[in-house]
């Protein structure tokens, strides 16, 4: 009987974002424009993350650009389950976007300096909803 253990997770390496780029396809435009960036711990771009938002019947997924920007959008009313792929996540991340305005059971159970990284700010003709994974700022993540 061989030695069988199980092997660690594994990293996603520098190729990560050449395997995902045909996933921006799932893309609809319809709806209330969100924009926003993707930032790491010292606050600079991430570049090749995978933005999903869930909603009732309905999926968004976008790609951050070299500036850890991407382009979404939004039903209202929210919130959305945001889920977040990059290079150096084992797993993905979770978190949740909610509508100015917005209020339900788990925002209200989040202390109030934190639930600010929850709430899309209005901006120009649509919203911002800045992603910091870790450091001063981050966004609030839920065990999924």
């Amino acid at each position: 009987m061989s030695d069988v253990r199980p092997t660690p997770s594994q990293t996603i390496g520098p190729f990560f974002r050449d395997g995902v780029a045909w996933l921006a396809e799932r893309a609809p435009g319809d709806g209330v424009p969100v924009r926003g960036r993707v930032l790491d711990g010292a606050g600079e771009p991430v570049v090749d993350a995978v933005i999903e938002l869930w909603q009732p019947e309905r999926f968004v997924r976008a790609l951050t650009d070299g500036e850890g920007q991407y382009t979404a959008s939004v039903t209202t009313p929210g919130p959305a389950d945001v889920s977040v792929f990059a290079r150096g996540l084992v797993q993905r991340v979770v978190t949740r976007l909610y509508l100015p305005g917005e209020e339900d059971e788990v925002l209200s159970s989040l202390d109030p300096d934190r639930r600010a990284t929850l709430i899309a700010q209005p901006a120009g003709d649509g919203l911002r909803f800045d992603i910091r994974l870790q450091g001063p700022g981050e966004t609030v993540f839920f065990a999924w």
